[in-house]
Formats: C-alpha cells, structure tokens, sequence
C-alpha cells in the first residue's frame, strides 16, 4: 500500500508500507522535493522482537528449542548458531558424525529457503514483470503463467525440509541438535531416499540459473545499474578461502577487493565489528570497527560470500562462480546478482548435501560428546541463507543465561538496504513521475537481500512508546511519550 504525505513547504513523503514479498514488516518512506525528485529514502523495520532480552534467565540447554522461534523460514541457522554457542560453553568438540549432521541439515535449510525466494517471492518480478498488475505479480500470477517452474520450487523447498525433517523432528523449529552433538542419527533408508532425489534437484537448480542468467542478458543495462553501489562484503571461509557455510573462519574484504580481515577467528567477532542504531528503525546497522560507521558499512549473504571466497569445493557450483567472477573486475556490486548468487548456493547446497550423505560416517550413532564444566560464554557462527549470523552467550556457573548479544544475516544487510533503497528511489523518482512500478523497483531492491526482520530486531536501549489521539479530520491534538 502506497500513501502520501503533503507538507507545508510542498515537499512531499512517500510511503511504502508494507513492503511485500519479505518476511516481518517493514516500510519505505522516500522524501521528495519541491520538484519532485527524491532526495532522501528510508527502509524503517517497524516491528520489535527483543530474544536478545527474554532469553536471559534461560538455561544452556533450552536456546536450541527457544532461538529456532525466532524465525519460521530460517530457523535451522538459529537452531545450530545456539548448539554451537552451547558447544564452546561446554568446551567439547563434536564427534565427526555429528558434524555430518549437523552441516546436512543446515544444507536442508539452505534448500528450502534459496528456493522459496527465487521460485516464490522473486520470480514473480523478474517472470512477469516489474511493471506487471500487483494482482498478479505474485505467486499466483507464476502459477497461472509458468506452473511447470512454480511446481519446481515447491518440489526443491519440500525436499529441503524433508531433510530437515529427518534429523530435526519437525520441518519447521528442529529439535536435532543439542550443546555436544546431535540426538537424533540419519537412517539409512533416509540416505538412500534422499540419495535417489539429487539428480533431478540438481538438475532444476541448473534450470533456475539458466533462467536468471537469461534474465539478466536480457535486462543488462537494468541489472548493471539498479541498488549498484560500493561496499564491503564478510562471509565465512575454509582453509582454503573456499566457500564454507557451517564453519570456518571470516573473511572480510573492501569495495576493491582488498583483503581487510582474512581467516579471523569467528570468536572474536566484537573486536572487528560493531552496531549502529538509528532513531527511526528497531532493526541496528553492523559496521566494521577500523573504518566507522558508515564507512564500514559491509554485505553479507549470497553476494558478500560469492565476492569474499576463492572458490567453491563442488565441481558444478564451482564452474559457476568462475562464471559469477567475470561480471566484474573485483566485487559484484549490484545488489540484483543476489539472485544468481543465491542460486549458485542452492546449486552447492545439493552437491554438498550429495557427498555428506556418500559419506560412510554419515549413519553413525556416536553423536554426543558430554561436559560437567561451563565456560563463560561461547560464540556460534554460521552462515544463514541470509547471511552471517553470530550468537553469543553468557552464563553463569550453572550454565543459566545471563546475557545474549545477536547479529543476525539480516541486520548485516541494514545499511546497504537502505543505500539500495534510496539509491534506486533517487534514479526513478524524477519530476512527480511516481507510478506503481517505480515503487515497485524500490521493493525490488529490498527483495534482493532476502530480509527477514522477525529475525533482526532485538533492542539497545529502551524501546521508544506513543499514542496519538487524532481528531476525525485527521488532526493530532494530544501526543503521549516516554
């Protein structure tokens, strides 16, 4: 829904609200001067959640099940972020197997969710039409047009939470993993079912990024230029700088390419990153400490982990980032290469979940490493389908919750959000020209980055309350604070 907001001094607001086709609720508010050219835009997270607060006064062992309640589409990653977390605080390492497991089922997660928002909640603007009837600009509309491709991403979404399934007990908010291990061993009827599904996954993972780099010949000049902007970008490596989504190390590199921080220890997070906050959203902009806020401002997700690493350790995924890297000499700026860039995950995802399950360990039983010691705090870092997600927690010497700090994907993604929606708002919105399809552009640049704000938005500080009492002619007459 789109209103507007005339002003004594003929500037003008523009309001998107909500924004569609995301997760939680957020809106656009994009300022106009008095020629109506937008000169300022704002993505305002308006909704509060605060797991940072209520978690304190919990024990270890309930933020597993608590944290996956943060979130319906990607509760996996905070599912495993809080084992992880656990892991350290126990100070035991897993037993292979259960590393097995675990990283299969964050490969579910990464299915089910990259799939959902390419068939689902993107295509429809990149199938139909930036400028197609909302009425149809969805779903629905896809499903009338191009059923065959809709069914495609219901079938690879379903296979991603059957895997989840599995090992979770549930497809939506697990209870697989536990601080130490998993509770809850792979079948090896489970293996082999899963085993026969791959080739035609694969094979429709292959379809969805012939698809999107047709769109992109197609719409060249468009992709080039919308929501493109210099940033830095962060994501988690192997060893070997190749692309790691369950563990390994943080890479950090600058709008060149520069490397800034490479193989940093995930633990140690606060000392390269810091939180932002703005009066006008609940959800914080991280920023990387040595060069300031916004200076500092990085990407994460798809895009930032396809620019940060060197390689990709399956042989499909692979040739397709060597294909990624030609679009730009350095960095991929434009934030509309989310899509290819998730796609290639979703791509890895399958050939990684293949050769998890090809392994010999992988139907193990020898899943829990126990601990009577509790460390201070511990740290879980993982890579969500949105991005870099950090859990810390500390706890006092009965292992009961005494502080919780969350950076979640999407909140990594703040700042460039915003960049992304005013730097479009500020291309189309020229001369009182504002149709549905430019503002729709400016929803599009949002869609990019996959944002899921019941996820992100925690507090610092007290949260800000107000009534107002408006008259029936649209007057405030009394205004009520704290």
């Amino acid at each position: 829904m789109v209103s507007e907001v005339k002003k004594a001094n003929a500037k003008r607001t523009i309001e998107i609200n909500p924004v569609s086709r995301i997760e939680g609720h957020g809106k656009v508010t994009i300022q106009l001067d008095e020629a109506g050219n937008a000169i300022d835009a704002k993505f305002n997270v308006t909704q509060f959640r605060g797991f940072e607060k209520f978690c304190e006064g919990r024990v270890l062992w309930e933020m597993p099940s608590i944290t996956p309640r943060i979130c319906g589409i990607c509760p996996v990653s905070h599912h495993l972020a809080a084992a992880k977390a656990g892991d350290a605080i126990l100070g035991v390492e897993l037993t292979r197997p259960a590393k097995l497991l675990r990283e299969l089922m964050h490969m579910g997660q990464f299915i089910q969710s990259h799939a959902l928002h390419f068939f689902h909640l993107a295509s429809p603007d990149l199938l139909l039409g930036l400028d197609a009837d909302p009425a149809i600009r969805n779903v629905i509309g896809l499903i009338a047009v191009n059923p065959e491709l809709a069914t495609k991403g219901v079938l690879l979404r379903s296979f991603g939470q059957t895997i989840i399934q599995s090992l979770g007990g549930k497809k939506v908010h697990p209870n697989g993993a536990v601080p130490g291990g998993m509770n809850t061993p792979l079948s090896t009827a489970d293996r082999d079912h899963f085993l026969k599904q791959l080739d035609w996954a694969i094979a429709d993972a292959e379809i969805a990024i012939n698809l999107i780099k047709q769109y992109y010949d197609q719409n060249n000049d468009f992709i080039c230029t919308c929501a493109s902007f210099p940033s830095g970008y962060l994501g988690l490596v192997d060893e070997n700088n190749n692309l790691e989504f369950y563990d390994g190390k943080l890479r950090l590199i600058d709008s060149k390419g520069k490397v800034l921080e490479d193989q940093f220890e995930p633990s140690n997070y606060l000392d390269i990153i810091n939180e932002h906050v703005e009066d006008w959203s609940y959800l914080k902009f991280p920023f990387y400490k040595k060069l300031g806020y916004p200076a500092g401002t990085y990407r994460t997700g798809p895009l930032g982990r396809l620019n940060v690493c060197q390689g990709i350790s399956t042989q499909r995924a692979n040739a397709e980032l060597k294909n990624f890297k030609k679009l730009a000499n350095g960095p991929v700026e434009g934030s509309l290469y989310y899509h290819y860039a998730r796609l290639i995950e979703l791509l890895y995802a399958l050939e990684r979940t293949q050769q998890i399950l090809e392994d010999r360990d992988v139907c193990s039983t020898d899943l829990i490493v126990t601990s009577n010691k509790f460390n201070e705090q511990g740290v879980g870092v993982l890579e969500a389908p949105r991005g870099t997600l950090f859990h810390h927690y500390w706890v006092d010497d009965s292992g009961k919750i005494t502080r919780v700090n969350l950076i979640v994907a999407t909140g990594n993604n703040n700042a460039a959000m915003n960049k992304a929606v005013y730097t479009v708002a500020r291309e189309f919105i020229k001369n009182n020209k504002i149709t549905e399809g430019i503002l729709n552009r400016v929803e599009v640049a949002i869609r990019c980055y996959d944002p899921c704000l019941s996820c992100s938005t925690h507090a610092l500080g007290q949260m800000p309350f107000r009534i107002e009492v408006v008259s029936a002619d649209g007057e405030v007459i009394q205004e009520i604070g704290r």
